[in-house]
């Protein structure tokens, strides 16, 4: 025996469905209050501590994004908390040959 849905059960499980989708795509942007961020000459000085040269900073969804080359020459894409300077995502782009051994926790096999 099928047992059936009432539509409007059908409906509201497509709307969940909606909303879950919209919040895990609104976690990309960061929610800093603008009084609490830091200057961008802080995250600069930080990340060039790393031996990597920013190329810029600009603001995108409410983080910082710095795009660079790090010190082995890949090239970078990085979003930061504006307050806290924590990174919340990273691209990186390496160069054939490249060891990537630098982004890989202790222990973790490279791909």
């Amino acid at each position: 025996m099928r047992a059936l849905i009432p539509e409007s059960a059908a409906m509201a499980s497509i709307l969940v469905c909606v909303l879950i989708s919209g919040a895990a795509l609104a976690e990309d942007d960061c929610v800093d209050a603008v009084a609490d961020w830091q200057p961008r000459d802080v995250l600069r000085k930080q990340v060039e501590q790393n031996g990597w040269k920013v190329d810029r900073i600009k603001v995108d969804d409410g983080c910082y994004e710095v795009r660079g080359v790090d010190r082995k020459g890949n090239k970078f894409k990085a979003k930061y908390a504006p307050a806290s300077l924590r990174i919340q995502k990273m691209e990186i782009r390496f160069e054939k040959n490249t060891d990537a051994s630098d982004y890989l926790l202790p222990g973790q096999p490279a791909r």
